[in-house]
């Protein structure tokens, strides 16, 4: 019996790698992404391989999607090599970095820093994956829930995560035809290093953050990781183009 195969962006750390992980203990072999970290990205198909499943680990800079055309070639070449597959049968849009500034004193750089990694990159790189996504396939984009609920110094990233979920509706439509779902998954707050790790380090973050989330505490990367395994589980398929919060009830 074939395997199914994920590729995930950003896999070496925090919610990927959690998401590869939740997936590799499922029976679902693993294309990861990572920016720098090499060793970092090692140890995560290590640990995949430890679980019984393959991986393999691709340098990636979402940013930069004149490089795109040569990572897909690159991804087709592993699909082949390390899998004896032609096509990969989920994709998630995972990777990217936070900034925080005030809407007054963002700059220029820093939203266009946030417009490629964020909303060029996954709209170009899910576009040029589409002839390796099997049809009946599923592609689950990151978003955040601070495109729902407004925390000043989020201005730039927000609004680049409120249009991801727009393009996904349109990608859903769009891909119908092969059957293909698209869906957004919208964490809460995260004990990651994701923004220097402020929620995970800082006490008092933390708990503004435990206090105003239903369940009472902060969400951990395990949270998410299961939260995109359902969304990919069989019992899932028919939710399509939908908007989906993991953040414990975060502000309700």
């Amino acid at each position: 019996m074939t395997r199914k195969i994920a590729l995930i962006t950003g896999a070496s750390r925090g919610l990927g790698k959690s998401t590869a992980l939740y997936l590799a203990a499922q029976g679902i072999d693993i294309i990861g992404t990572y920016y720098s970290k090499a060793d970092e990205a090692l140890a995560v198909v290590a640990q995949i391989e430890q679980l019984g499943g393959r991986a393999a680990m691709l340098q990636l800079d979402v940013s930069k999607s004149a490089t795109f055309d040569g990572f897909i070639g690159e991804v087709g070449r592993t699909l082949k090599d390390v899998f004896a597959q032609e096509q990969f049968d989920f994709l998630i849009n995972n990777a990217g970095v936070g900034t925080h500034a005030s809407f007054v004193e963002t700059s220029e750089e820093q939203f266009d820093q946030m417009v490629a990694i964020h909303l060029k990159g996954p709209f170009f790189l899910t576009q040029k994956l589409l002839p390796l996504i099997v049809d009946g396939g599923r592609i689950i984009n990151i978003s955040s829930g601070l495109a729902r609920f407004s925390l000043p110094g989020y201005a730039a990233y927000a609004s680049m995560k409120g249009a991801v979920e727009v393009l996904t509706r349109y990608q859903a439509k769009e891909l119908g035809a092969r059957g293909i779902s698209v869906n957004t998954l919208a964490p809460g707050a995260i004990e990651t290093d994701f923004g220097g790790g402020a929620v995970r380090d800082n006490a008092d973050i933390n708990a503004f953050v435990a206090g105003n989330t239903a369940l009472g505490r902060v969400g951990l990367p395990d949270d998410i990781g299961g939260a995109i395994s359902t969304l990919l589980a069989d019992g899932s398929k028919w939710i399509n183009g939908q908007r989906i919060e993991a953040s414990g009830g975060m502000f309700v």
